[in-house]
């Protein structure tokens, strides 16, 4: 009786949390989807962005997302990866115990000081070496990077560990070196839960708020470069939430539903492209 009672309240606590997640996305969509049909496509998916004006172009928005996106990815990634493999399979267990927890901790600290230092470090330094605004796509790329590394680490972190060590004794036996048994055994071995981190990861990164509107500049064009300033869906609906109302307010609930379906085409094709199984 105890195991049933303890089984039904699980599923429960499983289903509760499903039923939050879909009771989420039909209020986002509800409130959204119907100013995209009013609006018209071609109006929605242009570059022009004025609400008061009924213009409710996102497409300048959807380019920035996604270039931040993938720039915090290409930062984050190999330094997460390279950070797990040290980490896993060539420190010693003094040094795992010291450093991962410290790499987890970056995890807690707020957004806010992540913008707050690439504002007083990051993007002077830019601004000084390359030239522009230094409030750029690049400057959001790199601290997001250094945002999704704890994700990165220590979901790959455990993956690698859930390697069976026989894995690791017959590449051994046969003659590997230790290198050669990372990348050629244990990458692919430990492939599901390095993606899974990555995934979570680019969640974080596409997600990110307050770090973006501080240090990505927040202008409504297309970038030409990763050295001028973008705007992020994200970053919109945070701006303009507070003092929205009618078509502007559903625009930006609109805006949540495209980055809704940003997000799922994204994970769909991260998947694929690892080819996980």
């Amino acid at each position: 009786m105890k195991d049933k009672i303890a089984e039904k309240a699980l599923l429960f606590i499983a289903l509760s949390a499903i039923l939050s997640l879909l009771l989420i996305t039909f209020f986002i969509f509800q409130q959204g989807i119907p100013l995209l049909f009013k609006a018209g496509f071609g109006n929605f998916f242009s570059t022009h962005w004025s609400p008061t004006r009924g213009q409710f172009g996102i497409l300048s928005m959807i380019v920035g997302s996604l270039m931040v996106t993938i720039g915090a990815l290409i930062v984050g990634i190999p330094f997460g990866l390279a950070c797990a493999i040290f980490l896993a399979e060539f420190s010693s267990s003094a040094i795992q115990k010291t450093l991962k927890p410290i790499i987890e901790l970056l995890a807690g600290i707020p957004s806010v000081v992540y913008g707050f230092m690439g504002i007083v470090i990051l993007v002077p330094f830019i601004r000084q070496t390359f030239g522009g605004p230094g409030f750029s796509v690049l400057a959001a790329s790199i601290i997001l990077g250094i945002m999704i590394l704890p994700t990165i680490v220590s979901i790959s972190y455990d993956a690698f560990v859930a390697v069976p060590n026989t894995y690791r004794e017959g590449s051994f036996a046969v003659g590997a070196t230790k290198w050669q048994t990372v990348v050629m055994l244990l990458l692919p071995a430990a492939r599901s839960g390095i993606v899974a981190g990555i995934i979570l990861g680019m969640g974080r990164a596409i997600g990110e708020t307050m770090a973006v509107i501080m240090i990505a500049g927040n202008a409504l064009k297309i970038p030409g470069s990763i050295f001028d300033s973008v705007r992020t869906l994200t970053s919109t609906i945070a701006l303009e939430l507070g003092y929205a109302a009618g078509d502007h307010r559903a625009a930006l609930f609109a805006c949540g539903s495209v980055l809704f379906i940003i997000i799922i085409a994204l994970n769909i094709v991260a998947i694929r492209i690892t080819g996980r199984k």
